[in-house]
């Protein structure tokens, strides 16, 4: 299915997302977006809105029969009960036919409010998937999962039901006025009052609601992200005795997401009341003048009851209305917080003509690099560095001096504020990033697993991989004995991240499915963090055989894992200090040596 193209320079999408716009130019942001996504299905709107009008029509013609039928009524034992019949069995018709076709017009709306919905959820996760790193460094799981099932969920609920109740008010009120405008123009000036406070009264309120309910839709993100962040957190928080204090911080955001609920809901709810009380004030005037009338003949009984029953129908509606205003907030609010994230910048295209990475040998080089994440802190400065094809160059130094940064750059997680970074002697800048990351295997400290077999985890990168090729994989890191004690081997189903494994042994898992693949160059950011000494050599030694004629960076903290590389780099504060093989480090005496003896004094 073809993505939704959005018009970037669109002042109401290039202010953050639409969130710059405010009042009517947020609002018609939202409405011009939810539109290309119901012009898509423009035939099944179309049909909804015939079976709109025509349900609302067939609605629309019971008061007028009900009125000829009460003048069939002309005194004490005078009643034509043939007219009587007569007008309450089309009655009964026409009311049928209305009750069906509002049947089948909901079905519709169902249909088309989950198709929508539908290529909304589409474009948001395929929109997630181009978006950068650096999007999910900011922000919160929990934040993302709400705009993508709470948020869109809202918009379904009110496209299924409140934009059907708007078209239906809009025709229901414009019949009734044209019936009233037939029976007794005269009566019809009460609404002359009654109709511009309820609007002006409407205003307001919804005016008064709107933040309310985009601070809702906040307010509920911001504690899904904690919820998400407590329970991937569980044992640390039992181990260091933090129930209380995280159930204490959870209260608090609860109780934020709570007011912020009743806030929006209970001016939301107000709206209805004060709007109904209006439109029975106009019924009550509409009783006395339409009595006057009656008296003086220029009004039958029959025409009275139907002008009054058109009343209820005009004004009913306005009521309505009013509550699904209050309701179309909530979904203007979610609508917002989904194009806010839609119109988040994906992450830059190739440049035109890009080249394709093939062939790779795995000679890597940084020349002058340097980066920072926000403007004005910059972590790398002045970068240089060279990797032989083949070589196992080790990365290490404190936390924070820039060892994964320069993981992030090889990979073009993020892109050097100056300098460059080369391939084989072609800048990255300039190769297609697919063809750049195909040839890099990467193993990371935390582990991902996804629900699926322990086979088809370690063959993510390689779809065509033969059982054979997994095995192998899995004997040359060491795991090949433990997945076999598994009830069902390779077949084993992993769920929950892989919860019912060892770290150790998910770990090893991610480094098999890094040996599988056909990758020149190799990324190890602490992936030997979560087993043992024993293990860790043994998968030094399978991976040294492994990677004969490819390109290893090994970020490591421990220097026993790294004592055989061909060189090092000591990192600090985003400068290369010192480098060299590891004997030649602890000549020097210097940083590295340091190190070393910190770990082995």
């Amino acid at each position: 299915m073809k993505k939704q193209a959005y018009d970037k320079t669109d002042p109401a999408v290039t202010s953050a997302g639409g969130q710059g716009k405010k009042g009517k130019g947020r609002h018609k942001y939202v409405i011009v977006r939810l539109w290309k996504y119901l012009y898509e299905y423009k035939w099944l709107l179309l049909l909804a809105l015939i079976l709109t009008v025509a349900s609302n029509l067939s609605g629309l013609v019971g008061p007028m029969l009900s009125g000829y039928a009460i003048d069939a009524i002309h005194g004490p034992g005078d009643v034509d009960f043939h007219q009587v019949f007569f007008y309450a069995a089309w009655m009964i018709l026409f009311y049928a036919a209305s009750s069906l076709l509002t049947w089948i017009l909901s079905r519709i709306m169902i249909k088309l409010s989950q198709n929508v919905v539908q290529r909304m959820r589409n474009d948001v996760f395929e929109h997630l998937s181009e978006l950068p790193v650096g999007y999910f460094d900011k922000t919160p799981a929990g934040e993302i999962i709400s705009r993508i099932s709470y948020d869109i969920d809202t918009v379904n609920a009110s496209l299924a039901n409140d934009l059907l109740q708007i078209c239906t008010s809009v025709i229901t009120v414009a019949g009734s006025l044209v019936m009233m405008l037939m029976i007794a123009p005269l009566l019809v000036s009460v609404f002359a009052v009654t109709i511009p406070a309820s609007i002006i009264l409407t205003k307001y309120m919804t005016g008064k609601v709107r933040p309310l309910f985009r601070a809702r839709s906040a307010s509920l993100g911001e504690l899904n992200g904690y919820v998400e962040e407590i329970i991937s957190g569980q044992k640390t928080i039992k181990a260091y005795h933090q129930e209380e204090t995280m159930v204490g911080r959870f209260d608090r955001r609860n109780q934020k997401a709570v007011d912020a609920y009743y806030m929006a809901d209970y001016y939301g709810s107000m709206t209805g009341p004060s709007v109904n009380f209006i439109n029975n004030l106009s019924l009550s005037l509409i009783s006395v003048f339409g009595a006057v009338l009656f008296l003086k003949n220029a009004i039958t009984l029959g025409d009275l009851s139907s002008f009054v029953l058109y009343s209820r129908k005009f004004s009913g509606p306005i009521n309505e209305a009013a509550n699904i205003l209050s309701e179309f907030q909530s979904a203007f609010a979610a609508a917002e917080r989904i194009f806010h994230l839609l119109d988040e910048p994906a992450e830059s295209a190739d440049v035109p003509d890009a080249l394709e990475l093939s062939d790779t040998r795995g000679e890597v080089e940084l020349k002058g690099v340097k980066f920072g994440y926000l403007p004005g802190k910059t972590v790398i400065h002045n970068l240089s560095l060279k990797a032989e094809p083949g070589s196992l160059t080790a990365i290490v130094g404190p936390t924070g001096a820039g060892k994964t940064t320069i993981i992030n750059l090889l990979m073009r997680f993020y892109d050097p504020d100056e300098g460059k970074i080369y391939i084989d002697g072609k800048e990255i800048g300039k190769l297609k990033r697919s063809s750049l990351r195909k040839a890099f295997a990467m193993v990371l400290q935390d582990t991902w697993l996804f629900t699926g077999t322990i086979a088809e985890n370690i063959a993510y990168g390689k779809e065509d991989a033969t059982r054979e090729d997994i095995i192998n994989a899995c004997k040359a890191a060491y795991i090949h004995d433990a997945i076999m004690q598994l009830p069902a081997g390779y077949d084993t189903l992993l769920t929950d991240d892989g919860s019912n494994l060892s770290k150790g042994q998910k770990q090893m898992l991610t480094i098999a499915r890094a040996m599988l693949l056909d990758a020149k160059m190799l990324i190890l950011d602490e992936a030997t963090s979560n087993v043992d000494t024993r293990t860790e050599q043994k998968i030094q030694m399978a991976m040294r055989k492994l990677m004969e004629g490819r390109t290893c960076f090994v970020i490591a903290h421990r220097l026993s894992t790294i004592q055989n590389a061909d060189h090092i780099l000591v990192v600090q504060n985003g400068d290369i200090v010192e480098q060299g093989k590891h004997e030649e480090l602890l000549e020097k005496d210097g940083i590295y040596a340091a190190l070393y003896r910190s770990q082995f004094s």
